[in-house]
């Protein structure tokens, strides 16, 4: 079986891959290895870096397969 698309979720985004659109060119792992990891499972570490720094990498990918959405915010009650 193949998933069409993986979620990683942390408290402030949700990255999505979508491995059926990935060219490999590898900008993200050379970018931000401490978050993109080629090398073990699951590859994608969201607690690897600031977040902001990996919504910049992730706008980088030349081939789309990586995305990301904010999450709610949750508002205690």
């Amino acid at each position: 079986m193949e998933l069409d698309r993986n979620e990683y979720i942390n408290r402030e985004i949700t990255v999505t891959f979508t491995p059926k659109k990935c060219i490999h060119a590898e900008k993200c792992a050379k970018g931000l290895s401490r978050v993109f990891r080629t090398s073990v499972l699951p590859w994608i570490n969201l607690d690897g870096a600031e977040t902001n720094k990996i919504i910049s990498q992730i706008k980088k990918c030349p081939s789309g397969a990586l995305d990301f959405c904010h999450n709610p915010v949750k508002i205690p009650a």
